[in-house]
């Protein structure tokens, strides 16, 4: 399998494309590195589906094809070994906006919802906005190492808690969790007869090449049967912008609750992006294989720039194009104000719970990570 055939330093110019990430320092010399979308062109084998699909020339409304469906039940079996119904999937135009269904079909208005932080903003958002409240508990810190701290955990469950949001691997500490950790959490929503959301959009997108995925609806019948696991092509082939993503969810009951709370809210997937997700999971592996290659090179020019800043450390990147950065050394009460003063536009660590930190998104060209990086090194400096 030839990995060498696709070129990630040349990449388009997105300036002049309406991209959210873009655009948000349009006409400032600003080097966007927040929002977790790529610069890189998606797989050629999805620009050819995208454009077969458009020559059909008629869009309208469009249900998830079964060669679709038995894609991602292949992927699934092919990749993790999961054995999944093809009843189980739940198709979705977003990740984010299952969280907030799942929260919406969890439990009574008022009732609660557990997650850990530092985490991805909208697990702390969607609660709140489906009339939850959101309970947070602080990851535990080991080094450059990120564990869930599950005493803390139970400590925090209440008569009112509901349900339990997972993020795995994890956004924005990079982890990959592992079967003891996740056994944890699974043995904890049996004790308190928790559901649970599992957020595992970055699943394919493993750095270290001694870890392994594991979704935690494969730990036994038990926990499949209250665990939605969120799923989606869009990270790793980078096209969020198609919005397609799917819920895997077990147990009939829940999946009718799931769709209870969708009606009326959630619109149909765009065909366009149910084109591109069978041709990323059918044909992008050479492409995806490619790009992991390249990420671990940028994330070796991370560590090696990171090494160079005084009063600054990286938690260590076993998955996900994002490195969190911990400034809690330097002083620096805005560490995102700062870096953006000096053009480079990070995601403040407050936006995920936690001041002190900024997420950098290395899904670009190494030549744009090199000189975001020496312009942070002279803001510190």
């Amino acid at each position: 399998m030839n990995t060498t055939a696709f070129d990630f330093d040349a990449v388009p110019d997105r300036s002049a494309s309406s991209s959210l990430k873009w655009n948000r320092y349009q006409g400032r010399d600003v080097i966007p590195l927040w929002v977790a979308d790529m610069d890189f062109r998606s797989p050629p084998a999805v620009l050819a589906a995208l454009h077969a699909r458009i020559d059909h020339g008629v869009f309208g409304y469009t249900l998830a094809p079964d060669s679709l469906t038995a894609a991602v039940t292949d992927h699934l079996r092919q990749h993790y070994g999961w054995a999944i119904e093809p009843e189980w999937l739940i198709w979705l135009p977003g990740l984010v906006c299952g969280l907030n269904v799942v929260c919406r079909a969890a439990g009574d208005i008022g009732d609660e919802v557990l997650t850990c932080i530092p985490i991805y903003p909208p697990f702390m958002s969607a609660p709140t906005l489906m009339g939850r409240t959101a309970v947070t508990v602080p990851l535990r810190q080991n080094g450059l190492h990120w564990e869930m701290d599950i005493e803390a955990m139970e400590r925090a469950i209440s008569p009112r808690t509901r349900l339990l949001l997972l993020c795995n691997p994890h956004n924005p500490v990079g982890r990959v969790w592992t079967e003891p950790e996740l056994r944890a959490v699974a043995e904890l929503a049996l004790r308190h007869d928790l559901l649970v959301c599992s957020d595992e959009i970055h699943a394919d997108l493993i750095l270290d090449a001694d870890k392994r995925h594991l979704p935690l609806a494969m730990l036994g019948p038990e926990i499949a049967r209250r665990t939605v696991t969120l799923h989606a092509p869009s990270k790793t082939y980078n096209i969020p912008g198609l919005g397609c993503s799917f819920a895997v969810v077990a147990d009939p009951g829940l999946r009718q609750s799931l769709h209870r709370a969708m009606d009326g809210i959630v619109p149909h997937v765009n065909l366009l992006g149910y084109a591109a997700a069978e041709a990323a999971y059918r044909f992008g592996e050479p492409w995806r294989l490619a790009l992991l290659d390249y990420l671990r090179g940028n994330r070796e020019l991370i560590m090696r720039a990171v090494a160079d800043m005084n009063g600054v450390t990286v938690a260590q990147i076993e998955a996900t194009y994002l490195a969190w950065l911990d400034l809690r050394q330097t002083g620096i009460s805005r560490p995102g104000r700062l870096f953006e003063q000096a053009g480079v536009g990070l995601s403040d660590g407050a936006e995920f719970g936690l001041p002190g930190f900024v997420r950098l998104n290395f899904g670009c060209s190494r030549a744009l990570l090199g000189e975001a990086l020496q312009r942070m090194q002279r803001a510190l400096s």
